[in-house]
């Protein structure tokens, strides 16, 4: 059997954890998705996986073995691409990855109208809360919020959000509004668990930063759950900015503490072929770049 057919089943079996989803990916059989990777592993004399009942997952020589396959069959489809000539047409798969509110309001409308140019493409997109491991997952593209750790992934720039502090103006009317941090001592709070800083609140910038440790009487695990508390004059919620610029627009819920906000935290969109990125990493990420460069919600 063809040695690159057998590192491609390696790679979707690997990067879906799954010899079923695998299979599905490369519109193969499973019995025979089964086969190529007990074949590869025969060749190679080393065990590449390790199967339970629910989970496969690869092992130390496995990861070592797939990311050298993965930079192979890069490199194959690059230079396919290069004979093709620099204008091919994108086709095959990308997975991408999103937080999941900003993913569905501003990521998911890029990546259909990147579907209706490229009739030969199909993208996975996981908006998720968490932080994908990209190399572990098998994610071509990914757009995060907040400050990067060191990489050897491109990084590109494409945009930035503001924590804001907000209440509904009937909520303000009843109790006033504070003027400073120190002041949300003496309102209801509502609680954002996911957003990362727990019940303590930072304010301003460098030098005059300062930390406000909250005690929330509503607790929720999503923004959009805070907003809708917010919305109905229950307290004050810390939310990013672009979950809430329409609301400020219309009026129902307004801005407050504008004066102290911490820095913004940028929005990257990364992705880890580099200079060697194929053409369809280099057409979604052209196309993405521009797509939320251009939204001044993120500015």
């Amino acid at each position: 059997m063809d040695k690159l057919h057998l590192m491609t089943v390696y790679v979707a079996v690997a990067e879906s954890r799954s010899f079923a989803a695998g299979a599905r990916r490369l519109g193969m059989s499973p019995p025979a998705v089964t086969r190529a990777v007990a074949l590869l592993e025969h060749e190679l004399g080393v065990k590449l996986l390790t199967r339970t009942t629910r989970h496969v997952r690869v092992t130390d020589a496995g990861q070592r073995y797939l990311d050298d396959v993965r930079r192979i069959l890069g490199e194959v489809a690059e230079a396919d691409e290069a004979a093709a000539g620099i204008n091919a047409e994108p086709r095959g798969h990308l997975t991408v990855t999103a937080p999941s509110l900003f993913g569905r309001m501003f990521v998911l409308p890029g990546i259909v109208e990147f579907l209706q140019r490229h009739p030969a493409m199909e993208v996975s997109a996981l908006l998720l809360d968490r932080v994908v491991n990209m190399l572990e997952e098998g994610v071509n593209v990914a757009v995060r919020i907040g400050e990067l750790p060191d990489s050897s992934m491109t990084a590109i720039r494409v945009g930035q959000v503001r924590r804001v502090a907000c209440a509904a103006p009937q909520y303000l009317a009843a109790h006033g509004t504070p003027l400073t941090p120190a002041a949300l001592a003496q309102y209801c709070i509502i609680n954002t668990n996911n957003m990362g800083a727990g019940c303590e609140w930072k304010f301003g910038h460098a030098a005059t930063a300062t930390t406000v440790h909250v005690r929330p009487r509503l607790s929720v695990t999503t923004n959009d759950a805070a907003i809708e508390a917010a919305m109905q004059g229950f307290g004050i919620a810390r939310i990013l900015s672009y979950q809430v610029a329409a609301l400020f627009e219309t009026g129902a819920l307004v801005p407050i503490l504008s004066d102290y906000e911490p820095p913004a935290m940028p929005i990257h969109v990364i992705y880890r072929e580099g200079r060697h990125a194929s053409a369809k990493v280099r057409s979604f990420v052209d196309m993405m770049v521009q797509h939320l460069q251009g939204d001044c919600t993120l500015r």
